[in-house]
């Protein structure tokens, strides 16, 4: 079993930056590949970015590339979504999630049913 926190949204102006933090509990954290997935209001949540469980393989979102980070630190039980150059568009709930560690694709790590397990969320808001 796995529990994921997330923190660090807020409200930021366009151009702004954010860094988000999902904390894990449980001892297998570093066994899993994590993802970071986003809803905007009135539509379906989307793959923003994901990460194995090494750390040694990354993906992204067209959107998001060259802006977006994502990372991990094995030690803390956390990962990190480092955003800049924030744009309106990027306004959503930004969720973690946890999925074992088979995932090897972009195609993989973009479907929500590979992942087991989700944290509840934490909104983001972009002002122009």
């Amino acid at each position: 079993q796995v529990q994921l926190v997330e923190s660090g949204g807020g409200l930021v102006q366009a151009g702004g930056s954010l860094r988000l933090s999902c904390a894990a509990s449980g001892r297998t954290f570093s066994s899993y590949a994590m993802g970071w997935f986003r809803q905007a209001p009135g539509k379906e949540r989307e793959f923003v970015a994901g990460i194995s469980w090494s750390g040694g393989s990354t993906y992204y979102e067209d959107s998001v590339k060259g802006r977006f980070t994502i990372s991990r630190d094995n030690a803390k039980n956390t990962v990190y979504l480092q955003m800049n150059s924030l744009k309106p568009e990027d306004t959503a709930v930004y969720y973690c999630a946890a999925a074992p560690p088979r995932l090897y694709y972009y195609s993989d790590y973009a479907r929500e049913y590979e992942y087991d397990y989700w944290g509840q969320g934490t909104q983001v808001t972009v002002s122009s």
